[in-house]
């Protein structure tokens, strides 16, 4: 039988399982769970956080110089303003405040990820820069959704689910006026690339040129240090490695040579 009408036959049959497979591959991309943990958030923010104080402003990405930055959500209050990054991660979490890189653990995995507080440092500095406000007056929140458990103490703004809203009304001294409030709400508006998939794929591919170009930046360091370590000289007499050393009597005095490191045994030298 023909191969081609063996697969057709093949599709006919199990044609419903190919949507299946679609929608649990859906299900397990990074895309979905970014986008179920920012939903989750929303829905905390609005929920408990009254609606005459705090303003709740998600998906805003807004120009660099470099490019664009995007934060998930903005809660602006008289109170200040409130930037959160969200997490939707699983697993063991490691980390500390100063750290570059934290760590995740589920069971033999261990991976790697950007500390999100220096992740939100880059936005609480744009978002005081497009409205011209001092950065005490921003507070940098992240929150973690999913199975995940910290294994180390976090700092009081890095909470589960609904630790975040809990850490927003910790903050009660008034540093906007009401009217101050609505004008950053408006500020914020304005100043915010509209969102669209255009938007989004233009943000995705300078995360993408960022991504690129740490790893280029490793690739050079990498061979520096290969280049560096190619670069050690050998005994050509007994096959030791030489150290570069600085005569210290003599006629030759200051000059610096090649010393094989087997001396007295060996006392080859090569002159530079």
């Amino acid at each position: 039988m023909d191969v081609t009408l063996i697969l057709i036959n093949t599709l006919t049959m199990y044609w419903y399982f190919i949507p299946i497979f679609i929608f649990i591959t859906v299900l397990k991309s990074p895309w979905f769970k970014g986008v179920l943990g920012e939903f989750l958030v929303n829905f905390l923010l609005k929920k408990y956080l009254p609606k005459e104080k705090y303003t709740l402003i998600k998906n805003v990405t807004l120009p660099t110089d470099d490019g664009t930055t995007q934060i998930d959500h903005i809660v602006v209050s008289e109170f200040g303003l409130f930037v959160i990054e969200t997490k939707n991660m699983k697993g063991w979490i490691f980390g500390s405040t100063n750290q570059k890189q934290w760590t995740q653990k589920i069971f033999k995995y261990t991976g790697k990820f950007q500390n999100p507080l220096h992740q939100n440092y880059k936005h609480i500095q744009t978002l005081a820069s497009c409205l011209t406000i001092p950065n005490e007056f921003i507070y940098s929140v992240v929150v973690f959704i999913g199975d995940s458990t910290f294994k180390t103490k976090m700092p009081d703004n890095v909470t589960y689910a609904r630790g975040c809203v809990e850490y927003i009304k910790t903050k009660k001294v008034v540093h906007f006026s009401k009217k101050q409030v609505s004008h950053l709400n408006s500020e914020i508006e304005a100043g915010r690339l509209t969102p669209s998939l255009k938007t989004n794929l233009a943000h995705s591919k300078h995360v993408k040129t960022i991504v690129e170009n740490k790893s280029e930046t490793k690739k050079v360091i990498n061979n520096v240090v290969e280049i560096k370590e190619s670069a050690e000289k050998l005994c050509p007499q007994c096959g030791s490695e030489m150290s570069l050393r600085q005569a210290q009597k003599g006629k030759y005095v200051g000059n610096q040579f090649w010393g094989c490191t087997n001396f007295p045994k060996c006392r080859k030298v090569v002159n530079l």
